[in-house]
């Protein structure tokens, strides 16, 4: 089949393109507004490449009329603001389209996109690879195994290292990424709620351009979450040797995965390919989570709420405070 695909410079990006040449597919045409795009000669030397948007809808139009060349795949890759035009365009020419997290910036958003994906019968998939990771698997199955009646005790700590080019770049303004929470936090969101249930409560603790941190309460367990991009919040125990840290607490026992993601958006693929892919209905619960705490006011936390790097953050901005007075 024949993918297109839009944001094809993003830090994203080749992951898709990989993903499209390993399931046997093919990238037929790419748009970024930036040209450093070299990597697709490494998935394919006679791909179409535009920085300008019409002049890719354009090509897309012409192909479509010609036998067997029709774009089957429309990719997402652009940033988050501009998803829900990227996407609809995508099913007007009569693709499905693969998107990447978060799918729209607010829930009112997949309403529109479903009566699309009605008018068009074509459909929309959210790439949410962390559903494929096994040790989320293993968690999942040890949680339905045991069937407890209280809520587990949970803490949750996804800390990725950005440089400064991530303030710079769209990824650092929150009109268009929507904040740390959106960006980074949505597939951890989407995970708590597929392994412990309902969302019943939840609360915002801290929030900057770096980090974020709050506590929700689900069906089965009470989570103390932490997110964050800041190099001085990883363990110390790391050593400085890897850039990215990702762990659950469950009761006192460590799930810890940080490894495990390389190939997750071709197994992501696969299963979109195979009719099995995550839906609009799929994804809004943890957009719903994200949207509702991006509105909420930070407030002091209860001591059975407050996730173990809290004390040090409230301790790090009381200190610049008083340097600053």
């Amino acid at each position: 089949m024949n993918f297109a695909l839009i944001g094809a410079a993003g830090y994203i990006a080749p992951r898709h393109m990989q993903a499209i040449k390993e399931t046997g597919h093919t990238l037929v045409a790419a748009y970024d507004i930036n040209d450093s795009v070299g990597i697709i000669d490494s998935i394919s030397t006679d791909c179409a490449f535009f920085t300008e948007f019409e002049s890719f809808m354009e090509h897309a139009w012409r192909l479509r009329r010609q036998k067997g060349k029709g774009i089957d795949y429309w990719v997402v890759c652009s940033p988050n603001h501009l998803h829900s035009a990227h996407i609809t365009a995508g099913l007007y020419l009569g693709c499905d389209v693969i998107c990447e997290k978060p799918l729209v910036s607010m829930p009112v958003q997949l309403d529109e996109l479903r009566c699309i994906e009605r008018e068009t019968g074509h459909r929309v998939y959210s790439i949410m690879q962390l559903r494929h990771h096994p040790a989320i698997h293993e968690l999942r199955d040890k949680v339905l195994a045991e069937r407890r009646e209280g809520r587990y005790e949970v803490e949750l700590t996804y800390i990725t290292v950005r440089g400064p080019w991530y303030l710079a770049s769209w990824k650092g303004d929150p009109r268009k990424s929507f904040g740390v929470m959106a960006e980074i936090g949505i597939h951890f969101f989407d995970m708590l709620h597929l392994i412990f249930g309902e969302l019943q409560k939840q609360v915002l603790h801290y929030h900057d351009e770096h980090k974020a941190a709050g506590f929700l309460e689900y069906e089965k367990a009470r989570v103390r979450w932490f997110l964050s991009i800041d190099a001085e919040d990883l363990p110390e125990r790391m050593g400085g040797q890897h850039s990215t840290y990702r762990s659950i607490t469950c009761d006192g026992e460590e799930f810890e995965f940080s490894s495990g993601f390389t190939d997750l958006h071709t197994v992501s693929y696969r299963e979109i390919l195979a009719g099995r892919g995550f839906g609009i209905e799929a994804v809004r619960h943890c957009l719903e989570t994200v949207y509702e705490l991006g509105v909420l006011t930070p407030e002091v936390p209860r001591a059975d709420e407050a996730h173990s790097q809290l004390s040090r953050l409230v301790s790090v901005s009381s200190q610049a405070t008083a340097g600053r007075s």
